[in-house]
C-alpha cells in the first residue's frame, strides 16, 4: 500500500505516480532498490520527465532534501523502512527509544511518548499504553513515524494498515545491539553523527568504569535482582553483559532453567550460591533495600549482606538499554571499589 512520503513507506510499496504516467514495466523508476531509492526532492523532475516533462524544482531543492540524509531506508525487526522526509512527529512507544532520541538530540521532534517513559523530565508523556497499544489512539497523533520495542496485540500490523510507519526495535540482548539500536534512531531521525557520538561516549564511560576497579573483584559472586520473588538476569541478557565486562560471576548463569535469560531463582538458591555483591533493581517498583534484603530468612549468611556490598539502583537505570546504562556501569564500579 503506498504511503505519503511524510509517513515513509516499506521497501515494495506501489507507486501511484508511476501508474498515472503509464511507466513501461521494469522501469528503473519501478525497481525496489534498498538504500539507493530516488530522493523526494528529485521525485517530481522525474515524473514530470516521464510524462512529458515541465520545468524542474529549484536548484536548492535537492541540497534541503539531503542535509539530513533524506531519504534513508533503515532496518528494524519489522524489517525495511524508507523515511523520505526527517520525521518531525514521532511517537515513542518505548522507554529506551525514548531515552535514546532525547539523548541523540531528537526530542524537538518527538510529539508524544508512552506512559511508562518517563525519563528525561521533558519526554511528553501521555496516557498511551505500550502494554495494551491502541492503533487509533495512536494515530490520532498524526505520526509520521512510530518506534516501538514490542509487537503487542499486532500493533505493528494495525497501524500498516493505517499507513503509518513503524519501527520496531526490540529488547536488546547486548550491548552492541543497544548500539546499534542508538545509531539506527539517529539514520532515521537525521542525528546521525550526534547518535555516532553518543555511542563513543557511553563505550568511553563504561571502560573508564571497568578500568577503575581493582582486579581483585575478578570472580566475585553477583546475584542481580529483578523483583522480591528472585527473578534474575543471566549473562546472556543486556544488563548481564556489564557485569561480564567487569569480570564478575552472576548466580544465575547456574540456574536449571534459564527462561530466555531471565530465570526466577529461590530464596535457598541464593543464598546457597553466597553472592559477594547483591544489586537490588526493585527499588522502585517493590520498596527494596539493604535492609529488607536482610530481614529476610537466611540472607543474614549471604556475604554481601555482612559485608554492606548491596547496590540498591533505580529500576528503570537498570532495565532499559539506552544511554544511561553507562550510569548504571559507573554506579557499579563505585560499589565494587568501596
Amino acid at each position: 500500500m503506498y504511503r505519503p512520503s511524510r509517513q515513509g513507506s516499506r521497501i515494495g510499496a506501489g507507486r501511484p505516480w508511476a501508474a498515472a504516467c503509464r511507466l513501461p514495466e521494469g522501469s528503473p523508476l519501478l525497481r525496489t532498490t534498498p538504500r539507493r531509492l530516488a530522493p523526494v526532492a528529485l521525485l517530481p523532475l522525474l515524473v514530470l520527465s516521464s510524462c512529458g516533462g515541465s520545468e524542474p524544482p529549484a536548484e536548492g531543492a535537492a541540497t534541503t532534501a539531503s542535509a539530513d540524509g533524506h531519504p534513508v531506508t533503515v532496518t528494524g525487526d519489522d524489517g525495511e523502512l524508507t523515511l523520505d522526509q526527517r520525521p518531525e512527529s514521532i511517537v515513542s512507544m518505548s522507554a529506551s527509544a525514548t531515552e535514546m532520541l532525547f539523548a541523540i538530540g531528537a526530542g524537538g521532534q518527538v510529539e508524544a511518548v508512552d506512559s511508562t517513559s518517563d525519563f528525561p523530565a521533558e519526554a511528553p508523556t501521555t496516557d498511551l499504553s505500550a502494554f495494551t497499544p491502541n492503533a487509533e489512539a495512536i494515530a490520532a497523533r498524526s505520526p509520521d513515524l512510530v518506534v516501538l520495542s514490542d509487537d503487542l496485540n499486532g500493533i505493528v500490523g494495525a497501524l500498516d494498515a493505517l499507513q503509518v510507519p513503524t519501527l520496531l526495535l526490540g529488547a536488546a540482548d547486548t550491548l552492541d545491539e543497544s548500539y546499534a539500536q542508538i545509531e539506527t534512531l539517529g539514520e532515521a531521525t537525521g542525528h546521525a553523527e550526534q547518535a555516532a557520538d553518543v555511542v563513543a561516549g557511553i563505550q568511553d564511560r563504561i571502560a573508564a568504569a571497568v578500568d577503575s576497579v581493582p582486579d581483585s573483584v575478578q570472580g566475585m559472586r553477583v546475584y542481580h535482582e529483578i523483583d522480591p520473588s528472585f527473578y534474575s538476569a543471566t549473562s546472556d541478557t543486556f544488563i548481564g553483559g556489564v557485569y561480564a565486562l567487569f569480570g564478575l560471576e552472576n548466580i544465575a548463569d547456574g540456574a536449571a532453567d534459564p527462561a530466555g535469560g531471565y530465570p526466577q531463582l529461590s530464596a535457598e538458591y541464593v543464598v546457597g550460591r553466597a553472592p559477594d555483591l547483591v544489586v537490588l533493581a526493585d527499588t522502585v517498583c517493590c520498596g527494596e533495600n539493604a535492609a529488607t534484603l536482610a530481614a529476610r530468612p537466611g540472607f543474614d549468611t549471604v556475604p554481601a549482606v555482612q559485608q554492606g556490598r548491596v547496590l540498591a539502583v533505580d529500576d528503570a537505570v537498570a532495565s532499559r538499554w539506552g544511554p544511561r546504562v553507562a550510569d548504571f556501569a559507573e554506579s557499579l564500579a563505585a560499589e565494587l571499589r568501596s
